[in-house]
């Protein structure tokens, strides 16, 4: 019987328990992830040998030796049968395999070895003689599996359910996916599209465009999904498992670097930023000292408290990002907007995820949300409702730009407030598939809906100083019910006298009894 993706699921999760007691929650996502991809690279790469024996006709030692029959290479140090037999100094041989599969598979550079197994304290042997024979219950290999789907989807949920057990800290690297959902199904990404994420996380947002696409009909001979995914992660192990996620999705060539989007864009071409056809991301809110260079050397002064830098004075980018305004230190949103509205190419869309306050607040943020208004850039407001991330509880809202936009929204802007549309939960609200299609309807429609949604002329904005605050110019106050004076104050009399004539039969049989 082969295996199914809730056996699957409960397997892997099981995994995580085994780890309960020995290190953080926060972490078990790191080593599970590692295990998860070695066992699977480890089964996926004899099935290949056995297929080249059989189909070609060579010796097993032969198909297991050349690395052309192979997606990729395991060498013999890093064989899950000899890994299994190991009895002390598990965790040097797992890091020494790991290295070993790095230095044979140049794609994985750096991926393999962003976790280390070697600390003894941390994991010991019995821990991880456990683990691995946790590991060796199923086979991964592709004959073993109902499809190869079912990987990416458990991949899928255990950093969901990472995610949860994480708390707070799981809104590092896992935006929820019915935001995700939403957001992809505001910039609808095409069949050939170039998607790219600037602070991808796990990869969530760009696997969940490749996703859209693939269910809109752009799937080439059945079976590969037309669309280029490109993301920065600067986490390092956060960005390993958004590597180890595009390979377990069947995205072999995603585009995935390493380092701070803001200081070092990384997917440059010829000096200059590579473009896309859509952008999409949901950068860490309102990201303080997001400027690296400058806060390198940070000076005191004589009672010892920091001097911050100021950003107007120090920031300066080689790539021309910023030319609406230098967000200030403690508000890094508005540089992500930018970064993003430069590699968007001339006719692209982008969403943005953002705290509500970027809609309204002034200073420096006020005039560089003024320059893209006129510029004629931003195509809606989304306004979510409140506790749908695990690291706040605020609000937050979806910036939706398209340099390209329709000749019935040029000098408009669409303003739409969901936030009354949700589900609730214990910790975390949540969209349902209902409140997703109902935004994605109301924009797709482009008609005024009561309460709910408005297409609000730049003029108007203007006249508010350019604030984006969603509550002036949608207004979802119930009207005051008109009160009748004197039919109220006929009602009171007629109370006082029904009052009176009680009180008189009270005294009545108080008197009868003796009491008055």
């Amino acid at each position: 019987m082969k295996l199914n993706l809730e056996t699957l699921e409960r397997w892997l999760w099981d995994s995580a328990d085994l780890m309960r007691g020995h290190i953080d929650s926060s972490d078990f996502k790191n080593y599970i992830f590692g295990l998860l991809f070695l066992k699977r690279a480890n089964d996926q790469f004899f099935e290949e040998a056995n297929l080249a024996v059989k189909e070609e006709g060579i010796s097993l030692e032969k198909a297991l030796e050349d690395e052309d029959y192979h997606q990729f290479y395991i060498p013999r140090e890093a064989y899950w049968s000899e890994l299994t037999k190991k009895t002390e100094n598990i965790g040097q041989a797992l890091d020494k395999a790991f290295a070993a599969i790095e230095e044979h598979n140049p794609t994985l550079e750096g991926v393999m070895t962003a976790v280390h197994f070697g600390d003894s304290e941390k994991l010991p042997d019995t821990l991880l003689s456990r683990l691995l024979q946790h590991f060796n219950k199923y086979s991964l290999a592709n004959a073993d599996i109902e499809n190869p789907d079912i990987l990416g989807n458990a991949y899928e949920y255990l950093i969901r359910e990472f995610a949860d057990d994480a708390g707070k800290k799981g809104g590092e690297f896992y935006t929820p996916k019915e935001v995700v959902k939403l957001a992809v199904g505001l910039i609808k990404p095409e069949a050939g599209n170039s998607v790219y994420d600037p602070t991808c996380g796990s990869g969530g947002m760009l696997i969940e465009s490749a996703h859209y696409i693939k269910a809109h009909g752009g799937v080439i001979d059945g079976k590969y999904i037309n669309v280029s995914l490109y993301g920065q992660e600067k986490n390092l192990g956060t960005w390993a498992i958004a590597k180890i996620n595009m390979i377990v999705h069947g995205f072999i060539d995603a585009d995935i670097r390493k380092g701070d989007t803001l200081a070092s864009p990384k997917h440059t071409k010829n000096g200059e930023l590579m473009t896309f056809d859509r952008v999409i991301a949901n950068p860490p809110f309102s990201l303080k000292k997001w400027w690296a260079p400058a806060e390198v050397d940070i000076k005191t002064d004589e009672k010892g408290k920091e001097i911050a830098p100021k950003y107007n004075d120090v920031v300066t980018d080689e790539y021309g990002r910023f030319k609406y305004g230098i967000p200030p230190r403690g508000y890094g949103d508005l540089a992500f907007v930018q970064h993003m509205i430069a590699v968007l190419r001339h006719d692209g869309r982008m969403g943005v995820v953002l705290p509500h306050g970027i809609l309204f607040r002034g200073g420096t943020e006020g005039k560089i949300r003024k320059g893209i208004l006129e510029d004629d850039l931003i195509e809606a407001v989304i306004g979510l409702p409140e506790k749908l991330f695990y690291n706040t509880g605020i609000p937050a809202s979806i910036l939706v730009i398209n340099k390209h936009k329709p000749e019935s929204l040029k000098d408009k802007v669409v303003f739409i407030d969901a936030s009354g549309e949700y589900k609730e939960g214990k910790n975390q609200n949540k969209l349902t598939d209902e409140h997703i299609a109902k935004v994605i309807d109301a924009y797709d429609s482009l008609e005024d809906i009561e309460k709910f949604m408005r297409i609000v002329d730049m003029e108007e904005i203007r006249e508010n100083d350019h604030n984006l605050n969603i509550a002036r110019y949608i207004d979802t106050s119930e009207p005051e019910e008109i009160v009748d004076i004197p039919a109220v104050l006929e009602e009171i009399k007629a109370l006082e006298d029904k009052e009176k004539a009680i009180d008189e039969e009270l005294n009545g049989y108080l008197k009868e009894l003796g009491y008055a």
